[in-house]
């Protein structure tokens, strides 16, 4: 029975000493798929989103910057798949929060991963990881005139 614990202390500690690396890149991704895409067609809703840097109507008043970060499982899944699957649910977020208070939509929609502001009208950023992927957004709620 001596035997035995020894024998499981050593394989136990063992496995514990082997060193597991945790992933969390930063990942750079076009816009244009995911919001062309059918999942985008089914998940968003009707509330107009613009991304810093796109064109939109002029603005009548605006209710300020609203910020989201939201997770997804990433567990079998590619980077790409995650990271889309999690920028569609945070931008459902923030329409969301356009709609709820009466406002028509969200402009100027800056990623902010980790609180690092990334600004662009074509790429979004996404932290990706082994098992968890997310998405950081920020944008102004605002009524056209």
């Amino acid at each position: 029975m001596k035997k035995l614990f020894v024998a499981a202390v050593v394989v136990l500690s063992s496995l514990l000493s082997l060193q597991v690396e945790a992933r969390n890149d930063l990942v750079t991704l076009e816009l244009k798929p995911v919001m062309e895409s059918n999942k985008a067609k089914e998940a968003l809703l009707d509330v107009p989103v613009y991304f810093a840097g796109q064109s939109h109507p002029e603005v009548a008043q605006s209710m300020g910057v609203v910020t989201t970060s939201r997770k997804t499982n990433a567990l079998n899944k590619s980077d790409r798949e995650a990271c889309e699957w999690v920028l569609l649910s945070a931008l459902k977020v923030l329409q969301d929060n356009a709609r709820d208070n009466g406002y028509d939509a969200v402009i100027n929609i800056k990623s902010n991963y980790e609180h690092n502001e990334f600004s662009s009208a074509e790429e979004f950023q996404c932290g990706a990881g082994f098992l968890m992927a997310g998405v950081a957004l920020k944008g102004e709620v605002v009524k056209f005139k």
